[in-house]
Parts: structure tokens; sequence; C-alpha cells
């Protein structure tokens, strides 16, 4: 999954702590890379909890949860406009997909 702000993509994690963090945004799960979040305060632009107004929100399995007050609940977010930017939508992500899976199933295949 992209930055949302930035299109950039997330490499392969080293171990330990990541620096991406990850948000709700229009009822849908964001991730925000390291030069995004030293750029601006991009927590404004975030969906917070109705119960205590925090943006450590977490969804999953259609629900949001709050991270820090643990409320859970497909409305746990107040939300904001659905859309989200250009750069959220990864245009061409699906065919990088495929075109990765097929490299590792043919390779898969050869050594069979």
């Amino acid at each position: 999954m992209p930055c949302y702000r930035c299109g950039a993509r997330q490499v392969d994690p080293v171990r330990g702590h990541s620096p991406w963090r990850r948000g709700v945004k229009g009822d849908q799960q964001i991730l925000v890379c390291p030069s995004c979040q030293a750029a601006a305060d991009w927590t404004a632009e975030l969906d917070t909890c109705p119960h205590c107004g925090s943006v450590h929100l977490v969804r999953r399995l259609g629900e949001v949860e709050c991270r820090d007050c643990g409320t859970t609940g497909p409305q746990a977010a107040e939300s904001g406009p659905r859309e989200l930017t250009a750069s959220a939508r990864a245009p061409g992500l699906s065919e990088e997909v495929a075109k990765a899976l097929e490299r590792v199933l043919r390779r898969g295949a050869a050594s069979r």
C-alpha cells in the first residue's frame, strides 16, 4: 500500500519498529511515509475516534478500532470524504502485483 499523500511505496521493512504510520481517512486504511509525516500536520487530515478524539485508528474486517481507547465498530470513526487522493488509489498496482506473481510462480514451476 502506498503513502496516501505522495504515493511512495513501502519497501521490505527492516526488523523492528516501522517509521511508516497508519490511520483511517474516509473510512479507508491508509499509510503515511516518514517524509510526509515530517512535511506537515498530516494527523489533521485523518478520521478521529468519536469517543476520545484520537487519530490512532485501524480498519480491519469492516470495523474501525481506536488504538487509544479501544472503541470498536463500523461507526467508530467520524467519516470524512470517502474519496482518497489519486496516489492512494495506486493505479497500476494490480498490474505490478500480477507481474510479480507471474515471475514467482514461473520460477516455482521451473524448480520442480
